[in-house]
């Protein structure tokens, strides 16, 4: 292993600096996003098209200082079907596929990189 690579069996996800830290499993989301950067939920894989790597939908707020699913906050933007009775649908769909307010389920566990030796 060189210098800067990650150890064996890691995943590296660029997360916002200013984000919430990872809730404990069970407990209530803080929109953290690790989940969504590390791999995308059903949901995710259907609209990102792609079952590894972050979810196309997951967007960082500046207002909030944390990751939110533009599936729910903003479907139009993500699929583009805008129509009124779509966006509801959507948002509605998106709230119970990724149980939301359900509490955390990520079994994942954060590591600040560790500085480069030399």
């Amino acid at each position: 292993m060189t210098s800067g690579e990650p150890p064996p069996g890691c995943q590296v996800v660029h997360w916002h600096p200013e984000a919430p830290p990872k809730p404990a499993e069970g407990a209530p989301c803080n929109g953290c996003g690790l989940c969504c950067l590390a791999e995308p939920c059903p949901l995710g894989v259907l609209v990102s098209r792609r079952r590894t790597g972050p979810c196309a939908a997951l967007r960082w707020s500046e207002a909030d200082g944390r990751y939110l699913c533009g599936m729910v906050q903003e479907p139009g933007a993500v699929t583009g079907w805008t129509w009124p009775w779509a966006v509801r649908w959507q948002k509605a769909l998106a709230r119970r596929w990724i149980a939301a307010e359900v509490g955390c389920d990520a079994s994942l566990q954060a590591q600040a990189p560790s500085p480069p030796s030399g």
